[in-house]
């Protein structure tokens, strides 16, 4: 592991406890925008860039749009939240 990956792994378990502290202290929206930036911080660490994660969430897009919808309790008692489309 390169001195820049012990940084960005250093970096992204601060975030993560930053996240915990948010979600602890009900702070939904700030937690979800701190989840954004430790995806993009592991994408770094892995080696994933834009394009490929731009592939895999059309890929899983296309598979959810050619699955019929599932009639359950749960899914008509709650709005279903917006899938995240990430542009760069």
């Amino acid at each position: 592991m390169s001195h820049s990956d012990e940084q960005l792994q250093s970096v992204l378990e601060t975030l993560e406890e930053c996240r915990r502290a948010l979600n602890a202290c009900n702070s939904r929206e700030s937690a979800e925008l701190l989840s954004i930036v430790i995806l993009d911080v592991r994408m770094k660490l892995k080696g994933i860039d834009s394009a490929d994660l731009k592939a895999l969430c059309d890929e899983m897009l296309r598979s959810a749009a050619s699955e019929p919808p599932s009639p359950s309790k749960q899914t008509q008692d709650q709005p279903r939240r917006p899938l995240l489309r990430v542009v760069k």
